[in-house]
């Protein structure tokens, strides 16, 4: 496997009983034009990930015979400017962004549908790829988006020293006995759902996402009320070594980090845990660009990861959370011991997953990101 390296890492972890654990796996139907091909996938993904190049692509050339050239970038911005320029360029077949990020995609021309029929889509763990999920996967009845892994955005906290409320809330990163490491437009939208459960705001908070005028409405105060508590603020973070540094470096009792930054640390005296308001939560998946040479390749990655063995060993290069039945069993016990000690079936019910985010509603979240770090 070719790797082109971008950028630095971030975060993940596995999920055992919460989607539904138990039922027997489909087979994986690998088609007989792709076991009879040598040929290759363009592939562009998250960086700072080795166990993809040593474990991961390694095993699905042994079962498919198709190599995968990795393009590394450290986030989805740069994904989405790199795929823009691939589309006149060439160079990228397939892209691993998070389910939010479809509307955009495909609103910029980006994208062409997968052939369900060269899927396997009853290998899914339930509510992964049908329900709320499988709707937002699609556009006019044609399937955008196939689920990879998934995880969250939640609470790090030092088990010294933070001081995080009863119940532990979003309110924690706020408070000025806490030192705090927060990435700016999650910081922002966790003012706002905090203000939202305390009654503060004029209107819910989701209404943000459905609508720009309420939007500038919501983040103009979540983005006043933050600015008045960013002294707190030791480290803003936008990928995995710089959340870990604001910690380890910078002295921060509190985070909202990814769930990776929590499994890392978690030997060094820090914690993780779901606040009263819910945690966020992240579903990652594959798109397909809509001037992709490899197509068949493509669905082949696409319903590898799907199985147990696929499923299992892309959640455990990301520390996440599988999305094939039957995965579960082959993740690293470790990594299933720190997901049973962090979420409770209640914490499970409130996760809160990211919204459909309109391009339009990304730049202008990036605007007030870039007003808090500057204020």
């Amino acid at each position: 496997m070719k790797t082109y390296n971008k950028g630095v890492s971030r975060r993940g972890f596995l999920k055992t009983s919460a989607v539904g654990m138990g039922a027997l796996a489909a087979p994986a139907l690998i088609s007989s034009k792709a076991l009879a091909s040598s040929g290759e996938l363009n592939f562009m993904g998250w960086a700072g990930y080795p166990s993809l190049a040593e474990k991961a692509f390694p095993a699905f050339e042994a079962a498919t015979g198709i190599k995968v050239n990795m393009i590394e970038q450290p986030g989805q911005d740069e994904m989405f400017a790199q795929a823009k320029v691939s589309l006149q360029a060439g160079g990228i077949d397939m892209v691993e962004p998070t389910i939010d990020r479809v509307g955009a995609w495909n609103s910029n021309g980006l994208l062409q549908a997968f052939d369900e029929s060269k899927l396997a889509m009853a290998n899914y763990l339930p509510g992964l790829a049908d329900g709320a999920a499988g709707e937002r996967s699609r556009k006019d009845g044609k399937l955008l988006y196939v689920p990879s892994n998934w995880g969250t955005e939640s609470i790090v906290y030092n088990k010294e020293s933070a001081v995080l409320g009863d119940p532990a809330s979003l309110g924690a990163l706020f408070d000025p006995a806490n030192m705090a490491t927060v990435r700016p437009h999650s910081a922002l939208a966790a003012m706002g759902r905090w203000l939202d459960a305390t009654g503060k705001l004029p209107r819910p908070w989701m209404d943000g996402y459905s609508d720009m005028g309420a939007m500038v409405e919501l983040w103009d105060i979540a983005l006043a009320e933050a600015i008045k508590a960013k002294a707190n603020v030791v480290q803003f973070w936008s990928g995995e070594n710089e959340a870990n540094a604001g910690f380890v470096a910078n002295g921060a009792t509190v985070g909202l980090c990814w769930d990776s930054t929590g499994f890392n640390l978690r030997n060094d005296g820090y914690g993780y845990i779901a606040p009263a308001e819910g945690a966020f939560a992240w579903h990652q998946g594959f798109v397909m660009m809509a001037n992709a040479v490899n197509v068949e390749q493509a669905h082949e990655l696409a319903k590898w990861v799907s199985t147990p063995e696929g499923a299992a060993l892309w959640a455990t290069a990301f520390s996440s959370n599988p999305v094939g039945k039957d995965a579960a069993a082959n993740m690293d016990p470790a990594v299933s011991e720190y997901y049973n000690g962090t979420f409770n079936d209640e914490a499970l019910s409130k996760l809160w997953w990211w919204p459909d985010q309109s391009a339009e509603f990304l730049a202008k979240r990036g605007e007030y990101a870039d007003k808090y770090k500057a204020a």
